[in-house]
């Protein structure tokens, strides 16, 4: 699935060690019930361990929807020296959340005739966006929602002069001209590869056979109708005077996102409680003209790698003995976001934090769901040892991970170094093999032949290993 520039893991490697937990949970075959939800009391010592004890986050709120009501749990602050607490009218960047809300419009424009999922997506791109293509097949508007276009995770080439604020200045013929000499990445609507590339043309593509600007479309078909006033990508002065500051791993202050033509695949802000409404309306609670493309958005399934996991309009679905659950994740520098619902159960989960982190929050949002014990989630303690430089330096390469990406390990002296795109994490070793990324959940082994050399690294989250081979 998907985390947002410059996050790690989930943002450069679509999601693929959120989906390890989600591997983690459908393995286990865990058993739902109506009464899984946790109560507020549990919600609060999960969040009070995040932020107090593990300082994993600077805040957090929680939002939960079922035939009881709503609630909203939140533990910390918009900044360490903001003496304001979160609630549920915070306003936080959700990143790819926001391909949720473009794959509803698709959904949308689609029940109303004007348009069809199996056009070909060029077909309402200027002629400036020259698409690639698999022989004669082009890439549909279906592939784009259904991340199974073959693009790419971020744009090719794509060198920010400002990594804090990486589509800064990133303008939309930047984009077309980065897909120029691209070729697509496995079998065209069949595999599986998340793409924010592929979502932003999607929202390109329903503005201009709309003929307004994305931000009026979304406002228009979505936002208005379902009331959510405090969403969009222009923060209002409402939403600004609740707007919570973002924090990077280390918990410092960082920049507000300017996402340009990338906004239909992270540029929204939004609240707790307007994401409440928008689950509210999916799961029928509330009659509006917008649950019939609700639905439909989950009629087409596309299958991914991983075991019980499929892809729909702009949802992932997790598939156990029990249910479906309906879930997308997002995030920025200084954000994370989870959202999603079970229809069976009518049950609907919103998670915000302030705070980017690799351990981020889609395990709380998926412990509602599923309760399992905190500890399949959470990061073990770890004890830091040195290890001798010549053996680091045996380790120093790139490796390639899912999805056709790669991350870079370097060393700086006594350390090891993990670079994806332009996020860097010190390693910490706790053997000569086993390292960790501190304060949050990232561990990693290396594999190495018999001269010493390491030929592959395991990266492991609750209890699933993800291999990645050495390329040079």
């Amino acid at each position: 699935m998907k985390l947002s520039y410059g996050q790690w893991p989930r943002a450069m490697t679509g999601a693929v060690l959120v989906f390890a937990v989600v591997s983690a949970i459908g393995g286990q075959q865990t058993q739902l019930s109506k009464e899984a939800v946790v109560t507020d009391a549990d919600i609060q010592k999960m969040l009070t361990e995040r932020i107090d004890q593990k300082r994993q986050s600077v805040g957090i709120v929680v939002g939960v929807i079922e035939d009881r009501g709503e609630r909203v749990v939140s533990q910390g602050a918009l900044n360490p020296n903001d003496p304001r607490t979160l609630d549920g009218n915070t306003t936080f960047e959700i990143g790819g959340l926001t391909s949720v809300f473009t794959a509803l419009l698709l959904s949308d424009m689609t029940r109303r005739g004007e348009l069809a999922l199996t056009d070909a997506a060029s077909k309402y791109l200027p002629p400036a966006c020259r698409l690639p293509s698999q022989g004669t097949q082009p890439i549909t508007l279906a592939d784009l929602a259904t991340h199974t276009a073959g693009l790419p995770l971020m744009p090719p080439h794509f060198h920010p002069k400002n990594p804090a604020n990486p589509y800064a200045d990133f303008g939309e013929s930047d984009l077309f001209q980065s897909l120029a000499d691209y070729k697509l990445n496995g079998r065209l609507g069949v595999d599986y590869s998340y793409s924010h590339v592929g979502m932003a043309l999607l929202g390109i593509a329903l503005s201009r056979r709309a003929g307004t600007s994305y931000e009026a479309l979304l406002h228009a078909r979505i936002l208005d109708p379902l009331g959510m006033k405090n969403t969009g990508i222009t923060v209002t002065p409402e939403m600004k005077a609740r707007l919570s500051v973002g924090h990077d791993s280390s918990l410092q202050p960082v920049s507000y996102w300017d996402t340009g033509p990338m906004a239909p695949a992270v540029g929204l802000k939004s609240t707790t409680q307007d994401l409440l409404t928008f689950i509210e309306a999916a799961l029928g609670y509330r009659q509006t003209p917008l649950l019939a493309p609700m639905n439909a958005m989950l009629t087409l399934r596309k299958p991914t790698r991983y075991a019980g996991l499929e892809l729909t309009l702009g949802w992932h679905v997790l598939s156990t003995s029990e249910r479906e659950i309906m879930w997308d994740n997002g995030g920025t520098g200084g954000f994370r976001a989870f959202m999603g619902f079970s229809p069976k159960s009518k049950v609907g989960i919103v998670v915000l934090s302030n705070t980017e982190s690799t351990i981020g929050i889609e395990d709380i949002g998926l412990h509602l769901f599923s309760p399992m014990p905190m500890e399949t989630y959470f990061a073990r303690e770890h004890t830091e040892i040195k290890v001798d430089p010549r053996i680091l330096a045996s380790y120093v390469g790139v490796y390639q991970l899912a999805d056709g990406l790669t991350m870079t390990v370097s060393q700086n002296g006594e350390h090891l170094i993990a670079q994806l795109g332009q996020q860097m994490f010190q390693l910490a070793a706790e053997s000569t093999k086993d390292f960790f990324v501190k304060n949050v959940e990232g561990q990693m082994t290396f594999v190495t032949d018999r001269t010493g050399n390491a030929y592959m690294v395991v990266l492991h989250q609750a209890g699933t290993d993800l291999p990645a081979k050495r390329i040079r």
